[in-house]
């Protein structure tokens, strides 16, 4: 089970936003309507950017299942970590908050604070671990992840605070 525990968690956002959105789809702030397209086309940007992020997600996932590929280290696995639960977790939370929130500035500072953690949490863990010993197919994996998240996030902070 434990070697499933970083698949399992690469699904958590995208599931948890759908379960949350549907819960709060009457909200006003969401701006979902009764026809087609149904959801601001932020909504539909963060899927397919989303998706590519989970699609590269998965296939590092199973790169680094292959026995012939390089293990993935534990001071990396807690790097990885750190990232994902002291940055990705309480900008998930704050972010959502955000949306739903009438007044969605009052989240401003916490989110960039917590941005700019997550930032600096991946790039350690993109130029200690992977910078030198990745070939160009894992880097490849590890760049939709890393840039289909940041689109993603970049177009939900718009329907936040833009839109």
């Amino acid at each position: 089970m434990r070697a499933y525990l970083s698949l399992i968690l690469l699904f958590i956002p995208a599931v948890l936003f759908g379960i949350l959105l549907f819960v709060f789809k009457d909200h006003e702030n969401l701006k979902i309507i009764n026809n087609f397209p149904y959801l601001p086309w932020h909504f539909w940007g963060m899927v397919l950017f989303g998706g590519v992020a989970t699609v590269g997600g998965v296939l590092d996932w199973r790169y680094h299942r292959n026995p012939l590929h390089m293990k993935i280290p534990k001071k990396e696995r807690e790097a990885e970590a750190a990232a994902l639960g002291l940055g990705g977790i309480p900008m998930f939370i704050l972010m959502f908050l955000a949306m739903l929130s009438a007044k969605s500035t009052l989240f401003l500072i916490p989110i960039l604070i917590i941005l700019i953690y997550t930032v600096v949490a991946i790039s350690y863990d993109e130029f200690v671990f992977h910078r030198k010993r990745c070939g160009p197919l894992e880097n490849a994996y590890h760049r939709m992840l890393v840039f289909g998240n940041g689109v993603a996030w970049l177009i939900w902070f718009h329907f936040i605070f833009v839109a």
